[in-house]
């Protein structure tokens, strides 16, 4: 087996068999170079939008305070260079977010002592104060946009080469595909154990453990994922040392499936590596400030629903005359205690009946209920109204009740009837049973209707074992 080196309109190939090319087409610079753009854009905007705002409490505010802004443009963008946030890959999203509001609150606090002590009057604190807000927004929002947008693209990330081809590796490919704005484009495995032509997953397999110093030498993949969890120590050992100085990022994938992945820090114990768990569940001060944010936007949300629940319940009326509007289940909450939740009546009073009759004379839509619990095309839907509330969540605006009651948060697994929860493991069913439900949830916004059973336990898992205050934001 050779490798050769051919470079064709930017995009590097290796050829590690005369059949069997592998495409490295990722620009880790052109990555890093569109979130600064990102960050430039999103700053200047909020610093506008300051400007803006504050001179309509403030009209005397002068023109200068637009301008002075640019030279400390700069320091924003280094503090986030500091933080690694034009890193093109591997750093998840809840840690950007944490990463970015924390560097712009750090520089906007540098400025605003700056400003103190030089007892600069010219300097208007108060846009000072508005921008840092809005750029604590914006930031990470516009950084989150250009993800969704260009991380499928070909150019987006890195090339990582992924050592193992066995189930961890599997595992491993699929959730690198599943998540691109990750930026870790995997280009191909290595496994003594596996054929040459065949695949892991989609991505070839290119040969032996051996050729991974080769490939490194001929092209730009600097990362390496190492999924080789059946490995002895004695080798795993000396084959990270080998590779170790072809590979600038080693990361090594560790047969502990089913653990916190958020919130891990590396300790080292007298050259010993530890993997220390933070269990943020257990910090009593997380929990009085997410019930805080809880009363704080409910109250607030609460009054400006008000307009939108009378007429949705005036609509809901002349729909389905004689029925109320609002409709009450019984549900499992915290320590499986029942609760009562409320929401906007959104089927027609017969609902069950109609169900019943529709799954019996429709096999694929008995197929679907079975395995999602959930009808794209339901019976039960009121018109319009129905169908536009459930839409947009309207529908679980009621539900703001039991969140100031303390029953329900604003995000966290969404509360299940019991008929749902049947169908769970037992032992999940006591897991889910361990947090306070919410108003939404992880896999509402990630996977809504299209979510089945499995991919409802997964993603209720991952929210609680990682949970923290950013994965909520």
């Amino acid at each position: 087996m050779r490798t050769s080196v051919e470079e064709r309109f930017g995009t590097v190939e290796v050829r590690v068999s005369e059949n069997l090319p592998v495409d490295v087409a990722t620009h880790p610079l052109a990555t890093s170079g569109c979130l600064l753009l990102t960050d430039i854009l999103a700053l200047a905007i909020a610093r506008w939008g300051g400007y803006v705002i504050w001179g309509r409490i403030n009209p005397n505010v002068s023109q200068d305070n637009l301008f002075q802004f640019w030279p400390s443009l700069l320091l924003y963008l280094i503090v986030y260079a500091i933080q690694g946030l034009y890193s093109a890959a591997g750093l998840s999203p809840v840690k950007e977010l944490r990463r970015a509001v924390q560097s712009t609150a750090f520089v906007g606090l540098m400025l605003a002592s700056t400003s103190f002590f030089s007892k600069d009057a010219d300097h208007s604190r108060g846009i000072l104060i508005i921008s840092s807000i809005l750029m604590a927004i914006l930031v990470p929002w516009a950084r989150a946009l250009v993800r969704e947008q260009f991380s499928a693209c070909s150019w987006w990330g890195v090339p990582v080469l992924v050592l193992g081809a066995g189930k961890t590796a599997r595992t491993v490919v699929d959730n690198l595909h599943a998540h691109p704005e990750l930026g870790l484009k995997v280009v191909g495995c290595l496994a003594d154990d596996h054929p040459v032509h065949s695949n892991c997953k989609g991505v070839p397999v290119l040969g032996p453990l051996a050729l991974a110093a080769d490939i490194a030498r001929s092209t730009r993949v600097r990362h390496a994922l190492v999924a080789l969890p059946g490995l002895e120590r004695k080798q795993l050992v000396g084959l990270t040392e080998n590779l170790s100085q072809h590979f600038r990022h080693m990361i090594l994938i560790p047969n502990l499936f089913g653990l916190a992945s958020l919130w891990v820090t590396g300790r080292d114990l007298g050259g010993v590596l530890g993997l220390e768990v933070h269990q943020n569940l257990l910090v009593p001060a997380n929990w009085w400030i997410k019930r805080g944010i809880d009363l704080a936007m409910t109250l607030a949300v609460g009054i400006c629903s008000l307009p939108v629940l009378a007429i949705a319940a005036l609509w809901i009326r002349i729909v389905s005359p004689g029925a109320s509007p609002f409709y009450c289940q019984a549900r499992e909450g915290e320590g499986r205690k029942k609760i009562r939740v409320w929401k906007l009546r959104t089927m027609y009073p017969n609902a069950e009946e109609l169900l019943q009759k529709h799954l019996a004379e429709n096999p694929a839509a008995r197929q679907e209920w079975e395995s999602h619990l959930k009808l794209k095309n339901d019976p039960r839907i009121l018109p319009w109204v129905g169908t536009g509330l459930r839409r947009t969540s309207l529908d679980e605006l009621p539900q703001l009740l039991n969140i100031i009651k303390g029953e329900m948060t604003l995000v966290g697994p969404r509360p299940f009837p019991r008929y749902h929860l049947d169908h769970f493991d037992p032992r999940f069913r006591e897991f889910r049973a361990k947090v306070t439900p919410g108003l939404t949830g992880l896999w509402q916004v990630s996977a809504r209707s299209d979510g089945d059973l499995q991919v409802q336990e997964s993603l209720d898992t991952f929210y609680i074992r990682n949970w923290s205050l950013w994965l909520d934001f």
